[in-house]
């Protein structure tokens, strides 16, 4: 068994190259073994090895699986009470605990790796997986912190692995029909863009427990840790809550971020933002302050990022986000019963000559007024992935078989990384709101200053920066845990 903590780079590796490799009783054999990276087996099929098994991991892996093409050769799960339900529906495939074990042991018997764990250990898994040459699959948002999206996209580019971001909207026809509807100039230039959210559904704005819990049976806390801080498990953390803990998750905007600022940055082509600016909600603490809980993300926020126009927009394009509920004004082309976005979700695209919106995963699209959408018939101009976004696994599979570069997919790493990483600056602002400083007064008493509040940082992309106010940068690249490294 290997060491849980202190595998290093070259060690793994090393051990990768050297070893000799047990027979696993996965009767398939890889489409690599039998014949070199271009080779297609006569089964024409694609093994995969999941990591993160239950929830959507499970749900991932089960949709591969029904592509028909693929099949599930091994799972990875730190949580035996959540991978039951996959052992129990793929019982021919291996069950590991660690997936660094796993790739070490297996890596010769499967072709692709589907990634669903916790947003801290995306990018360590996913690079591990490339390192070995493998397609990945990997569930929003790509990563936790801003380099390692950069990091990831430039190795999908090195390794020549195909890659696939779990926002399956991007394979959906809405946004193609609201890419379509603006190429038409049926709502003339947008300089901005409204989106919003009812998450989180989870706790935010609040402080860490001081009280530990009994770590749930079956659940390796260790490794479920993984990258993080060594801390106590807390009640109710997993399976979900995670995600609204810093060290951990991306709060609202990394849950949703990625299915509903998928439509404006495909339709703008949007690149990086230029500067980023916030204000969030508070929580009630006594009737003199307000809650101070950097560990969490806030209840609530507003963002607003400014991009550099593109040939698609004449000029800056401004876009709102909003979570914890805030939703824009409505616009009063829509009428007052009529569901604004879908209700929880949206997005507004504001036209010089009119508006369009669309719900989650760019669901539902509508031109507004809502009467409008059925007097226009605009040619279909970008191809439609079968079975819209529920074919966008079949998508990443038949890529995957088709090898690096041969197919189309909906949100390689080239696409999903930097809209990633403008998720990600947007979450320097919030975070930038809780950057405390101390001072002494004249008489004597402590007084607390928030220099991140109330300015509008400015985002260098090249360097990966904050370069007017130094102290949000250390959110760029996190510290991992000893023992755990990206390379």
């Amino acid at each position: 068994m290997l060491n849980k903590k202190n595998i290093t780079p070259d060690s793994r590796r090393n051990f990768i190259k050297n070893t000799a490799l047990a027979a696993t009783g996965v009767m398939i054999i890889p489409r690599h073994v039998m014949g070199g990276s271009g080779f297609l087996a006569p089964s024409d099929r694609l093994i995969i090895a999941g990591i993160g098994v239950g929830g959507k991991g499970q749900s991932d892996i089960n949709s591969f699986a029904e592509s028909g093409k693929a099949d599930i050769g091994f799972l990875c799960d730190v949580d035996d009470r959540r991978a039951a339900a996959s052992i129990a529906r793929f019982p021919k495939a291996k069950y590991y605990k660690d997936y660094r074990e796993m790739l070490d042991k297996e890596h010769k018997n499967f072709d692709a790796v589907s990634i669903s764990t916790p947003d801290h250990n995306h990018a360590v898994q996913t690079m591990a997986a490339m390192e070995l040459g493998k397609h990945v699959y990997v569930q929003k948002p790509l990563t936790h912190d801003i380099f390692e999206a950069r990091a990831l996209t430039d190795a999908a580019k090195k390794y020549k692995v195909v890659t696939q971001m779990g926002n399956q909207g991007a394979s959906g026809d809405g946004v193609r029909k609201l890419r379509e509807w603006f190429n038409a100039g049926l709502i003339g230039d947008v300089n901005e863009v409204y989106v919003w959210t009812d998450r989180p559904v989870w706790p935010q704005g609040i402080p860490w427990p001081e009280t530990g819990a009994a770590i749930p049976e079956g659940l390796d806390w260790d490794l479920w840790l993984g990258t993080a801080p060594e801390k106590n498990y807390i009640d109710g953390l997993v399976p979900f809550n995670w995600r609204g803990w810093w060290d951990y998750g991306t709060g609202a905007i990394g849950d949703m971020g990625c299915h509903l600022i998928e439509a404006p940055y495909r339709v703008l082509d949007l690149t990086y933002p230029k500067d980023v600016q916030c204000s969030v909600g508070s929580v009630y603490v006594d009737e003199f302050k307000r809650g101070y809980f950097p560990e969490s993300c806030p209840p609530s926020s507003h963002v607003i990022m400014t991009f550099p126009g593109t040939e698609k927009s004449a000029g800056d394009v401004t876009l709102h986000w909003m979570d914890g509920g805030i939703k824009p004004m409505r616009p009063e082309e829509l009428g007052p019963n009529e569901t604004f976005g879908d209700g929880g979700n949206g997005v507004l695209f504001i036209g010089s000559k009119g508006k369009m919106m669309c719900g989650t995963y760019g669901e539902n699209p509508k031109l507004l007024p809502i009467s409008r959408t059925e007097e226009v018939n605009v040619p279909e101009q970008f191809v439609r992935v079968p079975g819209g976004a529920d074919g966008h696994y079949a998508q990443w599979v038949e890529g995957a078989i088709a090898g690096y570069g041969k197919k189309e997919l909906s949100s390689p790493f080239e696409i999903a990384g930097p809209l990633t990483e403008t998720l990600l600056i947007a979450n320097l602002a919030i975070r930038g709101q809780d950057i405390r400083k101390t001072t002494t007064n004249q008489e004597g008493r402590t007084v607390f200053e928030y220099p991140g509040r109330d300015i509008k940082m400015l985002w260098d992309a090249e360097s990966m920066r904050v370069t007017n106010f130094e102290e949000a940068n250390q959110f760029v690249k996190r510290e991992y845990r000893e023992g755990w490294t990206l390379y």
